[in-house]
């Protein structure tokens, strides 16, 4: 099977798109997937400053999702009680799918309901796929493209993933703007409502009004959060006002004081997607006693905590896709969509996948919050 999909090459190259080969049907716990729309998350593009850990030539692309088209024997995926068709549990052809992250099902993380924390995440999704012996995905001359990124790479017309990475949705939902609740949506709303639990009384910072912390501040106001949201870019300030938090630009002179006047002394969660060493000491200092920090983004500098950040029981974690079980995360965030109290959609500009360069740009330069790319349709 051949199709198109944007392959990146070099870690400084330009993604190409260009045809590609799919040498197997779907095996025993696997689909295809057409793809309909994949959102561009920031992990896609870390990838050219991986220093060489991710294996390239490949096709990226994680939050995707689409119709399955094929399904291989014996498939079987999570179980929607209220979806008519799957009273077996089973994702099977013309079912409309969001994909997320891959685990292995198996081990202690996976059985205890924390898949983000899979023993083998990082082999799976970022380094190693599954070890197949016989290349399965192609470029048109032959050579083989890295192993499944996050089991999907979705930058494509046609994925080919397990089964537990998809989870089904409503037909009714437009499909093409799902993708991103497989990865940064899940990430912002699921530290909110999953790693915090918070709810009314509760109060938050968000740092980094990007599409992560702009899905917390959506659903920190879902949840009847009072939140303030932290960043230097005016137009995203206004946007997190706009979904309900009290806007702060970064780098205001006594920022933690300010914080603590606008949360009643002091946040009790503070969730941080700038990886700024500044901006997080700022947001340990506003946090009141017992209040909790999150950090979502990596790392890249060292983090030198400032004399009584962690006093008086703080706490800082880091957490990983949202901490979510993406079958029960995923259907919570499309039902709130449907009320009106999380417009994701708002968020979202869509590009051809031919335009997948352009779409790099704009996010890079902070133009678009969340692009999602559109393959072109494929008659079959």
């Amino acid at each position: 099977m051949r199709f198109r999909a944007a392959v990146l090459r070099s870690y400084d190259s330009p993604f190409a798109v260009e045809e590609v080969a799919l040498s197997s049907a779907p095996a025993a716990g696997e689909i295809l997937v057409e793809i309909a729309g994949c959102g561009m998350c920031r992990t896609d593009l870390a990838v050219r400053r991986s220093a060489g850990r991710t294996p390239l030539p490949a096709v990226l692309g994680h939050e995707g999702a689409g119709v399955v088209v094929a399904s291989g024997d014996g498939t079987k995926g999570p179980h929607d009680p209220n979806h008519p068709a799957s009273s077996d549990g089973a994702i099977g052809v013309g079912d409309h799918v969001v994909l997320s992250f891959d685990s292995c099902g198996a081990c202690r993380s996976c059985l205890g309901a924390a898949p983000a924390y899979c023993d083998s995440f990082a082999s799976l999704n970022l380094f190693g796929g599954r070890g197949e012996d016989v290349p399965r995905l192609t470029d048109a001359a032959g050579g083989p493209l890295a192993p499944r990124w996050f089991g999907q790479s979705s930058f494509a017309q046609y994925a080919l993933v397990p089964a537990r990475n998809a989870v089904r949705v409503d037909p009714a939902l437009p499909l093409e703007l799902l993708g991103p609740l497989g990865c940064g949506f899940l990430t912002g709303a699921g530290a909110v409502l999953n790693t915090f639990r918070a709810g009314p009384g509760d109060t938050l910072v968000v740092l980094g009004a990007g599409a992560v912390g702009l899905a917390a501040v959506m659903a920190a106001t879902a949840a009847a959060v009072r939140t303030v949201a932290v960043d230097h870019h005016p137009g995203r300030l206004a946007l997190a006002e706009r979904y309900g938090a009290i806007p702060l630009r970064a780098g205001t002179a006594g920022s933690a004081d300010r914080i603590r006047r606008l949360t009643g002394g002091g946040a009790q969660y503070a969730l941080d997607t700038t990886a700024s060493p500044p901006l997080i000491n700022d947001a340990l200092h506003a946090l009141r006693p017992t209040g909790t920090l999150g950090l979502v983004a990596r790392l890249h500098t060292a983090l030198a905590l400032e004399p009584g950040t962690l006093d008086r029981g703080r706490s800082i974690r880091h957490i990983c896709e949202g901490d979510a079980v993406p079958a029960l995360l995923i259907p919570r965030l499309t039902s709130l969509w449907q009320a009106g109290r999380f417009p994701f959609d708002q968020l979202i500009r869509t590009y051809p996948l031919a335009d997948i360069n352009e779409a790099e740009r704009d996010c890079e330069a902070g133009r678009v919050v969340k692009p999602v790319l559109l393959p072109e349709r494929r008659d079959r």
